[in-house]
């Protein structure tokens, strides 16, 4: 099944990365972290449907995407931001992605943050957090909602970047691997997610299960 939904607004979050608001069509039931396919309704781009992850929580009258645009691909995420208020998509039933698996370890690349944002805003009102977010980025600017993170009760933040230049001294400038995993973390018998590149996601994986992390514990996209 197919919905239409309409531009309520749009707000820019880093450089290359909005928040999208739209309504919500009746009906439409989804979990923290599932994910849909998003088609623009413009000409030359209606057969060009992308995989999208819901930030809003299911129980909220909106729905939400946060999503990274790549100019130099000339492609979908690029239309995305030159949408207007008003303008319309076509989403379809929810699908897959990440769920939740209860508190743990969150390890997120880039725009892999995406369903770790209502996962983690679920856990937040529940009351019980007790979880822990790694994540890295190219450059400090590009760290969505570092602002919510480091306010959320509960939640221990760990910000790494790759490419800094003057960096805070509350982020750290190395690769999330074995070594930054072995530094940063005292336990390996929780509840892991991963998300971001693919390589990202297999060599942390790796990484984490040569430090005694349980296969199956470790939670990724479907079929990684």
């Amino acid at each position: 099944m197919t919905h239409v939904l309409t531009l309520q607004s749009k707000v820019q979050l880093t450089p290359d990365t909005h928040r999208y608001v739209f309504n919500k069509p009746d009906g439409l039931d989804f979990e923290a972290g599932q994910a849909t396919e998003l088609t623009l309704m413009k000409d030359g781009w209606r057969d060009e449907p992308r995989p999208f992850t819901f930030t809003s929580l299911p129980d909220e009258s909106t729905l939400e995407f946060v999503i990274k645009s790549y100019p130099d691909h000339d492609g979908v995420t690029e239309q995305l931001a030159k949408l207007e208020t008003g303008d319309t998509v076509e989403i379809v039933d929810p699908f897959g992605a990440i769920s939740d698996h209860g508190p743990g370890v969150f390890i997120a690349a880039g725009a892999g943050i995406t369903p770790f944002i209502p996962i983690l805003e679920k856990h937040a009102k529940s009351g019980k957090m007790d979880c822990t977010l790694i994540f890295t980025n190219a450059t400090e600017a590009d760290v969505i909602l570092r602002e919510k993170w480091e306010k959320m009760d509960g939640l221990t933040t760990i910000f790494t970047v790759t490419d800094g230049e003057n960096v805070d001294t509350d982020v750290e400038e190395e690769k999330v691997d074995k070594t930054f995993l072995k530094k940063h973390l005292t336990r390996f018998d929780r509840t892991f997610y991963l998300c971001g590149p693919e390589g990202f996601v297999n060599d942390v994986r790796e990484a984490l299960k040569a430090l005694g992390a349980d296969a199956d514990k470790i939670v990724t996209e479907e079929g990684w």
